[in-house]
């Protein structure tokens, strides 16, 4: 594994951080795009992601150290080391996320669903980038494999100790955000009302992470409920309402004749 890629004197620049900040500006660079399409101002994505981008790794922190309390119970500051070995939580991100979106929303009185379909796509794009990030930094990898991809990775960060050859996780769920790219990229022109394009990605996430976190359970996610991990239940929640969302959007649309993706609207 390569957790720090180079040093520039006594800084280390980690794998991690740096694959995470490429990812959030391929991100912006697509919601850039997206928001021509919406009528938007191309600049609303950096100002947006700048609040999202503070408060998604805060609350992705924050819901990591919580799940993983037994690991910083004894040294509470670890918790704030977050340039060392990572520790985010997807989920506590997305909140985090949602939350900065609706006050920045308020804030610039641009409707919630249309910045949420501004940046869907970014969304995949900069998560499939960031694991790239996860898979050099050695963490959150799968259970034994046999497999001829099969990679033996650290037991824990810098640990001499290396595991089995096993399913390279982060690589999988990278695959699988560029496809979710696809399909949004294929759907945008299909879906004509604000917010359809945004739960179709819950949903499309919700999907792969549940198939992802099957190669993991028991060694990097934590069973929560019988078989089922921590991030299997938070995404059978999110895609519940995601679908739910879909739904009521789609039938929405069909009786007000909603306005198409390339024209401005509430």
């Amino acid at each position: 594994m390569f957790p720090t890629l180079f040093h520039i004197g006594p800084i280390e620049v980690k794998a991690y951080g740096t694959l995470l900040m490429l990812g959030f500006i391929a991100g912006i660079l697509l919601a850039r795009r997206q928001a021509r399409l919406l009528g938007l101002s191309p600049d609303l994505p950096l100002d947006l992601g700048i609040w999202v981008l503070l408060s998604g790794i805060v609350f992705a922190r924050l819901l990591y150290v919580a799940l993983n309390w037994q690991d910083y119970a004894w040294r509470p500051l670890l918790a704030l080391e977050i340039w060392r070995e990572g520790g985010l939580s997807f989920h506590g991100g997305l909140l985090g996320g949602v939350l900065a979106g609706v006050l920045f929303s308020r804030s610039r009185r641009v409707p919630f669903l249309t910045l949420a379909d501004m940046v869907a796509p970014g969304l995949p794009l900069a998560y499939g980038i960031a694991r790239f990030g996860c898979f050099l930094n050695g963490c959150c990898y799968g259970a034994p494999t046999s497999a001829p991809w099969g990679v033996c990775f650290p037991v824990s960060p810098g640990s001499p100790l290396a595991t089995h050859p096993s399913h390279p996780t982060q690589i999988y769920s990278a695959l699988g955000s560029f496809a979710i790219l696809g399909l949004l990229l294929w759907a945008r022109p299909r879906l004509p009302v604000r917010g359809q394009l945004f739960f179709l990605y819950l949903a499309a996430y919700s999907v792969v992470r549940a198939i992802v976190e099957v190669f993991r359970a028991g060694y990097t996610a934590q069973f929560l409920i019988g078989p089922l991990t921590q991030a299997q239940v938070a995404s059978a929640v999110i895609f519940i309402g995601a679908v739910v969302a879909l739904v009521w959007l789609h039938r929405r649309g069909r009786r007000t004749a909603g306005p198409t993706q390339n024209q401005p609207s509430e």
